[in-house]
């Protein structure tokens, strides 16, 4: 007879099941199951009791004795949930006349399962004897579950979407990935000056650098600052990063108490809103208006200032929707922030890939009395997101920021210091030619994948799509009445497994409806065609 688990993982498979929607149907149905329990199961460590079989049967869709190991058809008489009730009150009755004899209104409760707080959380760390017909060992092992601190932290452009795809790329299937902003296996190349400095500087970069980084790529950086006409900035005022990621971490962690707020854009890049809420703080989210070339909503954002609201981000080229906002647009943000007294974080880790003959304005070059930091780097600009070289730079008044600061210097000098090969490439990397600019005229690689990406999903019935001005993707909407949908997760997974394609949902950007997807546009037009070619098929039958 085949093992429970093995059958178990066989109709997950089949069925494009995750642990995740047992527990979700289990809550929709009464029943007591909770996320660990699953695993459990899967792993083989327990078997559930026959009534909990049944159920998972009928969430499978398959037959319950093959599921229970038997040699019958998987799909012969499937169970049903109405059939669960059926055998739920058999298998009661049965233990009930093996062991004691219950009243009805016990006979009751044990049939129709309410829901239970403690099981049904997904941190439950332990499987009550109730649902496991092996005997009880007399002591338990400890087990260790992850911080509640990351109860509430999602980054779906890395997610479970992202994990199906890597099970599916295991079992010798090819997936093609429109997911992450990363130039390298599209064919970007690094620039040759950059590579062979960093070559000949390699033996003397053994060492650590200063906490905030060598002082000729803060140098170069400062000097770059001074070009976007950044207010008050000297060589101090830069702090060199494992990438802009590691410095936005840094950032949040010295700025925010338990229960903080920080007004972040709808969709944002989720990286924000994750170490926002991993530093204790509450992200509020403004919306950025799809009808306004994705510009953040001003009334919005003054409408969800509170006392507690302590700062502004904006992303700018943004990322997901490749919008470049204007000085205008940026100056009422900047009269927001100077009304309230709030500090600005600006991401622009874009500002050198703007298209259409556009100029970027870092907005803290209008603000020289409020407290403002900039994020920018080389991982898109320079073609070399794995070399992990980005950086932030404090301007404007920083004098009602000195505690701050001290509490930046305090977790920079924490960590020692970011990558020094790296670091040695920055004053190569910010002067002379911008090979990137290249790219992003007509006849350029990032400019031509833009222009067809636009057109080609404007063209799927059902889709629209505004025009990005900067970066590389594109955010386009689904009509969810046309194809039924109400959760973007499933239709990425379904996506995935029909056409082998692997996007991001919206609800990944912490976009708050299940209409959007993110595009990532750096593939060639060939397999760009491809990929619409996919996309388009998959549009034509699709209802979730």
């Amino acid at each position: 007879m085949a093992q429970f688990n093995d059958r178990l993982n066989q109709a997950m498979e089949l069925r494009g099941i995750k642990q995740i929607d047992f527990v979700k149907a289990a809550h929709e149905h009464g029943v007591k199951l909770g996320r660990s329990h699953i695993s459990q199961y899967v792993s083989g460590k327990t078997r559930p009791r026959k009534d909990i079989e049944y159920f998972l049967a009928a969430v499978l869709r398959v037959n319950e004795h093959w599921l229970a190991g038997e040699n019958v058809p998987f799909d012969d008489d499937p169970a049903t949930f109405a059939h669960v009730s059926q055998q739920i009150a058999e298998a009661n009755h049965i233990e009930t006349s093996e062991h004691h004899t219950q009243s009805p209104k016990e006979q009751e409760h044990h049939m129709e399962p309410e829901h239970n707080s403690d099981v049904q959380n997904p941190s439950f760390p332990d499987v009550p004897a109730s649902v496991n017909d092996e005997p009880s060992m007399p002591t338990t092992r400890r087990t260790f579950t992850k911080s509640h601190k990351l109860d509430n932290v999602l980054y779906d452009v890395r997610g479970p979407v992202v994990d199906e795809a890597a099970r599916m790329e295991a079992a010798g299937m090819h997936v093609m990935k429109l997911n992450i902003g990363n130039p390298a296996p599209f064919g970007f190349r690094t620039p040759d000056e950059v590579v062979a400095d960093m070559a000949h500087q390699l033996a003397d970069t053994e060492g650590y650098s200063a906490s905030k980084g060598l002082f000729s790529a803060r140098k170069a950086i400062m000097q770059y600052a001074q070009l976007k006409h950044l207010p008050n900035v000297d060589v101090e005022d830069i702090y060199t990063g494992n990438g802009v990621s590691e410095l936005i971490n840094l950032s949040m962690s010295a700025l925010l108490d338990n229960g903080d707020e920080v007004l972040l854009p709808a969709p944002d890049y989720p990286l924000w809103t994750a170490c926002v809420t991993l530093a204790g703080g509450k992200a509020v989210h403004y919306i950025c208006d799809e009808q306004s070339d994705w510009y953040p909503d001003i009334d919005d954002m003054r409408s969800k200032i509170t006392d507690r609201t302590k700062a502004i981000v904006i992303i700018n080229p943004n990322n997901p929707t490749g919008a470049l906002y204007p000085t205008e647009v940026l100056q009422q943000i900047v009269d927001l922030a100077r009304e309230h007294q709030l500090m600005i974080f600006s991401d622009e880790i874009y500002d050198r890939l703007v298209m259409d003959g556009l100029e970027h304005t870092s907005i803290a070059s209008l603000a020289p009395d409020l407290f403002c930091v900039t994020y920018s780097g080389l991982s898109k600009s320079h073609m070399i997101a794995g070399y992990r070289i980005g950086w932030m730079i404090l301007s404007g008044n920083k004098a009602i920021a000195k505690d701050y600061i001290e509490g930046l210097d305090m977790l920079t000098n924490m960590r020692i210091c970011s990558n020094v090969p790296a670091q040695s490439v920055v004053q190569t990397a910010l002067g002379g030619h911008q090979s990137v600019k290249d790219y992003l005229v007509p006849g350029g690689r990032i400019y031509e994948q833009r222009e067809y990406i636009y057109e080609a999903l404007n063209s799927i019935d059902g889709i629209t799509a505004v025009k990005p001005k900067a970066a590389f993707y594109i955010f386009p909407k689904i009509d969810t009445k046309k194809f039924n949908i109400h959760n973007d997760e499933q239709f990425a997974l379904d996506l995935l497994h029909d056409q082998k394609l692997l996007i991001v949902q919206g609800s990944g950007f912490n976009w708050h409806e299940p209409n959007h997807l993110r595009v990532v546009y750096l593939p060639r037009v060939e397999v760009l065609k491809d990929a619409t070619a996919k996309l388009t098929n998959f549009f034509s039958y699709y209802h979730q």
